[in-house]
């Protein structure tokens, strides 16, 4: 019973679209390591899947994969509780097929949802773009975000007189394919959504980057290869493909080489680190925070010079972070909900506490 009761307070996503958009295939590869090769053999959602994804350290959730030809705004088919409970709705839109029938089916879910739960967070993915041309990709996503965006719009103002606490709707919009690291990435951003100290942890990796001299920083939920967080540096794809390249590599080596006794799920601990220099000079650096997560960081060879300074900051924002997930589980472990003014004294005390070393050891004085 206390299992069930623990499960069902865990943050929902939503994952629906119609029929054959490619909903299931996303979560298999992205949750279940299915090649996407191999996706062509699953068969179709014919009820609610639920997902309990465990394998994070930091925001434990629930996928739920909504068959597509059920409509799920039928008040007969789900209950109002149900939308209260969702954090996030990713709806997904098979872009090789016309998709004006998916976008009445998102609209219809968006004012559906957003009557009982104004606070849940929307993602589009518009997803199968692997067949597509760079242009028809760009026409099709501003097609179908400015015809969602107009309705929606509607849908918030009519709806402003009898919804309690009311608030703008904001949709993503994601172009994804199983093919390549998109729809990780697009999923990463989803998982963000849900992460209450994003902030706190966004302000750790650029004080980091900006003291040891790095290029590039993302904290790396390892089993799933989704980014939790990562600096205020836009994302370029290719690096992200690298980084994750980097988990495959040491996670792989791993599953080899360790005793089969002593073999975790993911094969990760706090102690894991590895360093790749590539022909181009570009270094991969590597480090484990525990046994669930990385930090990954792209880096020159020239500032492999710096090295201790690197390794030492590192140790900083490690203990930051470290802090930061324990009064996260201290208070879940107290049935506490953490209200925004805990969110902000655990940010100050640690981004306080860590600018402060973090700077001295980006001084002219040598650490090591």
């Amino acid at each position: 019973m206390a299992e069930n009761e623990e499960t069902d307070q865990k943050p929902k996503i939503f994952l629906m679209g119609l029929k054959g958009s490619g909903k299931s295939s996303i979560q298999k590869v992205v949750f279940h390591k299915l090649a996407p090769a191999e996706t062509l053999y699953l068969e179709s959602t014919n009820k609610i899947e639920k997902n309990d994804i465990s394998d994070c350290s930091f925001i434990k959730f629930q996928i739920w994969d909504f068959p597509g030809h059920i409509d799920f705004c039928d008040s007969g088919f789900l209950s109002d509780s149900l939308f209260c409970e969702s954090g996030a709705i990713i709806f997904v839109i098979d872009a090789q097929d016309d998709y004006m029938s998916a976008l009445q089916r998102l609209t219809a879910t968006v004012e559906y949802a957003y009557k009982r739960n104004p606070k849940i967070k929307y993602e589009v993915f518009i997803h199968k773009v692997d067949a597509l041309l760079d242009d028809q990709k760009i026409e099709i996503q501003r097609d179908i975000a400015q015809r969602v965006n107009n309705i929606v719009d509607d849908i918030v103002a009519s709806c402003s007189h009898t919804v309690t606490d009311p608030s703008g709707v904001t949709l993503g919009f994601h172009l994804t394919t199983i093919y390549d690291h998109s729809v990780f990435e697009a999923f990463s951003k989803v998982v963000q959504k849900l992460i209450p100290y994003l902030d706190a942890f966004e302000d750790l990796l650029n004080i980091f980057i900006s003291s040891s001299m790095l290029d590039k920083a993302f904290l790396f939920d390892v089993a799933t290869k989704i980014y939790l967080a990562t600096d205020s540096a836009l994302v370029d794809i290719q690096t992200y493909e690298l980084c994750c390249d980097m988990i495959d590599v040491v996670t792989n080596i791993s599953s080899i080489y360790t005793p089969a006794a002593e073999l975790n799920d993911p094969p990760f601990s706090e102690q894991t680190s590895s360093t790749i220099v590539l022909n181009n000079a570009t270094v991969i650096y590597l480090r484990g925070i525990n046994r669930y997560m990385a930090l990954v960081c792209i880096l020159r060879e020239e500032s492999l010079e710096k090295i201790g300074v690197i390794e030492y900051n590192y140790q900083i924002v490690k203990e930051g972070i470290q802090r930061m997930l324990s009064v996260n589980q201290q208070a879940i472990t107290n049935d506490k909900p953490t209200t925004t003014d805990d969110k902000g004294d655990v940010r100050d005390n640690v981004e306080n506490s860590s600018k402060a070393t973090l700077n001295l050891n980006n001084s002219d004085n040598p650490v090591v």
